[in-house]
């Protein structure tokens, strides 16, 4: 059968997992079969970075670019993305139109010698590359030791079996789509663990103006997450968020309503800020700018400058 859609994806099993999902979808909405849609793995330069943090690299857009460039070329119709590692502003030209129901967002800890992060000994280390774990984890247990852990997600169990840290912290969403959700020794409380916007969210970016692509993603397209996301990512925008940036976000909607919960905190984990806001789900992009905007003038130009 002719392919109507390809489908670009980074290779790890995680994002090919995701691109799975994606497809499934589009084939139960359109009663396509499987072979109508392909699936292109393509290498970005974040999964080729091994031995440093994305933040000295080049932040977010290392895990997009190849990928966006796989569609100014039209070698693929759609990329499939974790919404985490998008950058707030995208090329000209492409729009992040499409987001999937959303997993659960929360983190998961993952030990082998102690099931929980309060439980480990004291001055254990823990593996994260994410500047958001390790401020909390050092905001929870400052007498850890916080190490760089770099990687997918077999990579860092793999370390974890090597004894380069004795814990680690995922997202449960990904451990879900891989369904390796067991290996999780407890769940991290979103009100002391929040997750970075758009953890657990998988989102679809297209052409602006391919109508044909535009019309086979409409049917996929999960309401409620994508307004949620909207605030996320606004909230994102609002403090020119990047890998550089220790930042928390995590948005419900429900009835029409959004409710949104946001944390920036220093590296260190010694200093933070939080905020909530309410407000009606149709303008959710307003509700996370105003949040950022609120945050920022409650932190002060120095909580900014003293750290990034």
């Amino acid at each position: 059968m002719q392919t109507v859609l390809k489908i670009g994806t980074r290779a790890s099993q995680l994002a090919m997992a995701q691109a799975h999902e994606a497809r499934a979808r589009l084939m139960k909405a359109h009663d396509l079969p499987e072979q109508a849609f392909e699936i292109v793995p393509i290498t970005t330069t974040g999964d080729r970075i091994q031995n440093r943090p994305l933040s000295e690299a080049g932040g977010k857009g290392l895990f997009t670019k190849e990928l966006e460039e796989a569609l100014y070329d039209r070698r693929i119709d759609i990329a499939v993305h974790s919404s985490k590692d998008m950058p707030t502003v995208l090329p000209e030209g492409l729009d992040l139109s499409t987001f999937l129901p959303r997993e659960d967002a929360r983190d998961s800890f993952i030990g082998k010698t102690a099931r929980s992060i309060a439980d480990l000994p004291q001055g254990a280390k823990v593996g994260s590359s994410s500047l958001r774990r390790q401020a909390l984890i050092r905001r929870i247990r400052p007498d850890l030791d916080v190490v760089l852990f770099r990687g997918n997600v077999q990579t860092r169990l793999r370390k974890l079996d090597e004894g380069v840290a004795e814990a680690t912290i995922l997202a449960l969403a990904g451990l879900r789509r891989l369904g390796m959700d067991h290996i999780a020794t407890d769940v991290m409380a979103l009100e002391t663990f929040p997750p970075a916007p758009g953890q657990g969210a998988i989102s679809i970016e297209n052409r602006v103006g391919d109508e044909a692509v535009t019309r086979m993603l409409q049917p996929i397209h999960h309401v409620a997450t994508g307004q949620a996301l909207a605030c996320e990512r606004a909230f994102l925008a609002a403090l020119d968020g990047s890998c550089r940036t220790p930042i928390a976000g995590y948005a419900t909607v429900e009835a029409g309503g959004l409710s949104f919960k946001g944390l920036i905190i220093t590296p260190d984990g010694t200093v933070w800020h939080e905020i909530e806001a309410q407000g009606d789900a149709a303008s959710a992009a307003a509700i996370g700018r105003q949040a950022g905007a609120d945050i920022r003038a409650k932190a002060g130009t120095q909580f900014f400058e003293g750290w990034f």
